[in-house]
């Protein structure tokens, strides 16, 4: 029965410029229906696939969706309607493990700094899972050790080059490297904090045309079967390690962390001579944070009526929403705005606002119709993750919630273990 299934949501195409991922999901499909060694995984796994998520930017081989936005830093603001189909679709679907396919570029600017005359990336494969502290660490773990790490021994036998999710950034003047990742607004974490083992897969592939094309969706498909086989093989463990997960209620919960910066040795391509070297870089290591900003993890969060905009945009995560059913006193904490700083430049269709509040204990009365956000659901992780004000991937930064300096927000922290 669809019970005892375990539901898997297999992604390709976000980003239209990386055809290797939806034609590798298309070869999945294809398997799953006419190979036999691979068609019982479906008396196990109930699985939904979106082979090419990005209709518009496939068309014309670009990365960005309709409108010009990106689609994978769109997770949570939500400004793209491919988005909001994708997301209610996901959330609807109530995956179990999740995997997103992609392409990366092996030619970036940064690289011409690197090396005696620049560097091409050597990795046929990259892997992306969450680093995010509000994510109990069992699941973390089982998704880096099982997972990923079984998808790495396929690539190994195969005698394809691999290693965790880098990608170059400038910092003063040198070439730094940021290590997977811990932000909602992509697909990974916003996967994961849905209770969900969660990853996302680069294969060497962008502005290559059809160079090594079968190579790559090889790749793709290897690694699409090495998730879908073990949870084949490992049905009950991962039945377990959700409900631990899922169970799980720390004390605090971490609004903002910071990167730990350690240095690796990478492999990489000379340009020089097109020989293997490895260099030594710095790395900005999302899978070893430490808390900043820790707040008391609370029951729930009371929104105010009129911003039903927030609630629309929860429903669509899959955050469950209660409302009031008459005006009621309740004892809260309270956001007050200290500071407010704003981009003056756009991106990705906003610009970024940087709040700090302060939190205090107040008695106030709730109209009826105030919105509930209870925490104890499969989702309710991802509340936290939107609605704290300090949240780098929240409703604040992305101007969906606009403060006012000095003002109260209209979002409130139920602290009180006793249903409202």
């Amino acid at each position: 029965s669809k019970e005892t299934k375990i539901r898997c949501w297999m992604q390709g195409g976000l980003h239209g410029n990386e055809p290797a991922s939806t034609e590798g999901v298309l070869m999945l499909i294809d398997q799953l229906l006419s190979n036999d060694t691979i068609i019982p995984l479906l008396d196990k796994l109930e699985i939904a696939i979106v082979p090419m998520a990005n209709i518009d930017g496939y068309e014309i081989q670009n990365r960005y969706a309709s409108n010009g936005l990106d689609l994978n830093r769109d997770q949570t603001k939500l400004a793209c309607q491919e988005s909001v189909y994708l997301k209610q679709a996901f959330s609807d679907f109530g995956a179990e493990v999740a995997v997103d396919f992609h392409e990366y570029r092996p030619f970036r600017k940064e690289f011409d700094l690197l090396g005696t005359n620049g560097i091409c990336s050597i990795y046929d494969a990259m892997f992306m899972y969450s680093g995010n502290l509000n994510l109990p660490q069992n699941l973390r773990d089982y998704t880096k050790n099982v997972f990923v790490g079984n998808a790495k021994k396929v690539l190994e036998s195969n005698n394809f080059i691999f290693r965790d999710y880098i990608a170059s950034v400038k910092q003063n003047n040198e070439v730094h490297f940021n290590q997977c990742t811990t932000e909602a607004r992509s697909s990974t974490t916003s996967y994961a904090l849905t209770n969900c083992i969660s990853s996302l897969i680069e294969i060497r592939g962008v502005n290559l045309q059809k160079t090594s094309f079968k190579r790559r969706i090889n790749t793709t498909f290897l690694i699409a079967t090495s998730f879908l086989k073990t949870v084949f093989d490992d049905v009950s463990n991962i039945k377990e390690v959700l409900k631990i997960s899922n169970n799980s209620k720390p004390e605090n919960l971490v609004v903002v962390a910071n990167k730990s910066q350690e240095t690796q040795t990478i492999r990489a391509i000379s340009l020089k001579d097109n020989s293997e070297i490895s260099l030594d870089v710095k790395v900005n290591n999302a899978l070893k944070c430490t808390p900043i900003l820790e707040r008391k993890r609370p029951t729930a969060y009371l929104i105010l009526p009129e911003q039903k905009i927030l609630v629309d945009k929860l429903i669509i995560l899959g955050v469950k929403v209660e409302e009031l059913a008459e005006d009621k006193k309740i004892n809260v904490e309270s956001y007050t705005v200290t500071s407010i700083q704003a981009n003056p430049d756009e991106e990705e269709g906003y610009n970024a606002q940087k709040a700090e509040t302060s939190v205090i204990k107040i008695e106030k009365t709730f109209p009826k119709g105030t919105f509930i956000v209870y925490l104890n659901q499969k989702n309710g992780k991802m509340a936290t993750e939107v609605l704290e004000p300090e949240s780098e991937n929240g409703f604040i930064k992305f101007e969906v919630l606009k403060p006012i300096l000095n003002n109260e927000l209209p979002i409130y922290r139920y602290l009180t273990n006793e249903k409202i």
